[in-house]
């Protein structure tokens, strides 16, 4: 099985990357920002199977660059996954809980109604309805809060300023899953020896760490396990703001995956251990 991967220094595609079957392709290999390269780049490909794992990730930057945004997470995954389709080529896709509006307190499910906050919640809904579209066989891969040794996320950050702090104040009114980019990694991997092998099911998918928590409560999982004498106190997102919306509620229902694949959501306080050796490493 040959895996083409679009993305090579995020989280996700770095880990996708320890794979002896995957290649990854960088942004100069495969510029997101240009829709018909990244196309042909697929219709030529020998690959079995394709990921992609590039997006445009910056939450806050994307209420200012929408266009870029929308280029990135919309229309070019719409034309990979068309070229895809018209090869039979089975296309999985890293979507996020930002195209829900985080109300309520239930876990969402993947074919609940979807209303984004903001940029970056449409540009990946644009995405995620490309790929529908194209109607090839393919699985989108919708994931939250997503950390590793790698690159900037959450428990970086974390690390950094419990390193020079006592005491720091954490939002708690946003609930979710932390979720490693290893453990997408390895579901990306076993969803593609799934199609590669014919038994795939188109559709869409959730995948996230459990159990849910805060950002507060993440926090102090991190400092414990760090054992980093930190005091988290928790805030209200009022007292923390930003350019773009959070969603409050980002609980997931995984169940769909687990039946489909039999992958079940992972622990994240496992994950978040052996990213913590990684990092000590």
């Amino acid at each position: 099985m040959k895996v083409l991967v679009f993305g090579k220094t995020g989280q996700v595609a770095t880990e996708l990357s320890r794979y002896k079957q995957t290649t990854c392709l960088n942004r100069e290999a495969a510029d997101l920002g240009q829709p018909e390269n990244c196309a042909a780049i697929i219709a030529e490909t020998d690959a079995d199977i394709i990921i992609n794992a590039a997006a445009y990730t910056a939450v806050d930057k994307a209420e200012e660059e929408e266009a870029l945004a929308t280029i990135v997470n919309g229309t070019t995954v719409s034309e990979m996954a068309k070229a895809a389709a018209k090869r039979a080529i089975p296309f999985l896709h890293i979507s996020t809980d930002y195209v829900f509006d985080g109300s309520g307190s239930r876990p969402w499910c993947p074919n609940d109604p979807v209303a984004p906050l903001g940029v970056y919640g449409r540009s990946k809904l644009l995405g995620e309805n490309g790929v529908k579209a194209a109607a090839g066989p393919h699985a989108i891969i919708r994931t939250s809060w997503v950390f590793s040794a790698h690159g900037n996320n959450f428990v970086k950050t974390m690390l950094r300023l419990g390193a020079n702090h006592s005491e720091l104040t954490v939002v708690n009114d946003q609930i979710g899953g932390p979720t490693s980019a290893k453990d997408i990694a390895a579901a990306l991997i076993q969803i593609a020896e799934i199609f590669h092998a014919g038994q795939g099911k188109s559709g869409i998918y959730h995948f996230a760490g459990t159990p849910v928590t805060s950002w507060a409560g993440f926090a102090d999982v991190i400092f414990s396990q760090a054992k980093l004498p930190v005091n988290v106190i928790g805030i209200p997102s009022s007292e923390y703001p930003t350019p773009a919306k959070r969603p409050f509620n980002s609980r997931m229902d995984c169940s769909d995956l687990d039946a489909a694949f039999g992958i079940q959501a992972p622990d994240w306080r496992k994950s978040l251990s052996g990213v913590l050796q990684e990092l000590n490493r």
